[in-house]
């Protein structure tokens, strides 16, 4: 019981939570970060996609429990290794991938409408998309995409443009950095292809260009986000942060050369370094936002393009 217990929990992989945190993207950057209200429901979106993903992990080895059997680390996954039947990992799918719909409509129509597009493209991922070298990294993205976009939806608020643009690139540079490290994990090109058949179309070149471009483009709109007018205030301060992107991007793609991480995740987590510039990110930009008025009076004034100055009123001539 206990070893089955343990084979469930496996499978649907409570560590991979972390990406889900996209959910509260809408509330740390909008306007109601401090709305009781949207906080509790930015929870509660933020459970759902857990029971969405984890649903979708379990399909995912469901669908690909032979190829990983190859892997020299995804073949301790409880279906690949037999901890599991293929039948059981079916079941808890569809368990909960229904319990995250039956949630998910109780929330605004457009929350849902996204929700359900997520389901619908990890089914198409993992029965179509995978198999298309360069789409299976697009579709990863849009998936975190619609994550953004569900976190605006979940509290009704607006989301930047340039903040969903900034995750589709960013997210881009993960899922090229994470066929990176498959590439050099495995070596051997027999057994890449038998992995997952895309790596063939990959080479490390590609994926190193892939890397550069999509980083220096995440960066960029990460800043173009920072200057936006629309954006709101305090999200200007953001700017200051920058120094810890940009090393945080360096640090992954150094890190992910190497061969010694298995993907984003185990980057996040196992990376002392970029792991405490996460963290660093994270706390200044609470802080920036949450508490703008501690940090300002020792911040420069910058003047931020596209924010026009208020030209002062001229009394009219006698």
């Amino acid at each position: 019981m206990v070893r089955s217990l343990r084979a469930v929990i496996q499978l649907v992989r409570p560590a991979q939570w972390v990406k889900n945190v996209f959910l509260f993207s809408a509330l740390i950057f909008g306007a109601k970060n401090t709305d009781p209200a949207a906080i509790i429901a930015s929870v509660e979106a933020f459970a759902i996609f857990c029971m969405l993903s984890s649903a979708v992990y379990a399909l995912n080895d469901l669908v690909d429990y032979r190829e990983d059997a190859l892997h020299p680390t995804k073949k301790n996954r409880p279906v690949a290794s037999g901890a599991l039947s293929p039948a059981v990992a079916g079941m808890i799918s569809v368990l909960l991938a229904t319990a995250g719909l039956a949630f998910a409509s109780r929330f605004p129509s457009g929350f849902f409408t996204t929700a359900a597009g997520y389901l619908v493209l990890n089914l198409f991922y993992n029965f179509v998309g995978k198999q298309q070298p360069l789409l299976d990294v697009i579709i990863i993205a849009i998936g975190f995409v619609l994550r953004a976009l569900a976190s605006a939806q979940a509290i009704e608020v607006e989301v930047s443009a340039w903040l969903i643009i900034c995750t589709f690139t960013l997210c881009l540079f993960l899922g090229f950095g994470k066929r990176r490290c498959e590439l050099a994990s495995i070596g051997d090109k027999d057994k890449a292809k038998a992995h997952r058949a895309t790596l063939v179309h990959y080479t490390p070149d590609l994926l190193n260009q892939l890397l550069s471009t999509t980083g220096g483009i995440a960066i960029i709109t990460f800043l173009l986000y920072t200057l936006d007018p629309g954006s709101p205030g305090a999200s200007h301060n953001l700017v200051f942060t920058t120094p810890l992107v940009v090393y945080a991007i360096f640090r992954y793609s150094m890190v992910i050369a190497l061969g010694e991480r298995t993907g984003p995740t185990d980057i996040l987590v196992r990376d002392k370094p970029f792991l405490i510039t996460a963290l660093l990110w994270v706390a200044l930009t609470i802080a920036l936002i949450y508490r703008p008025h501690v940090i300002e009076p020792y911040l420069p004034k910058l003047r931020y393009p596209g924010v026009a100055a208020v030209a002062p009123t001229r009394e009219p001539s006698p």
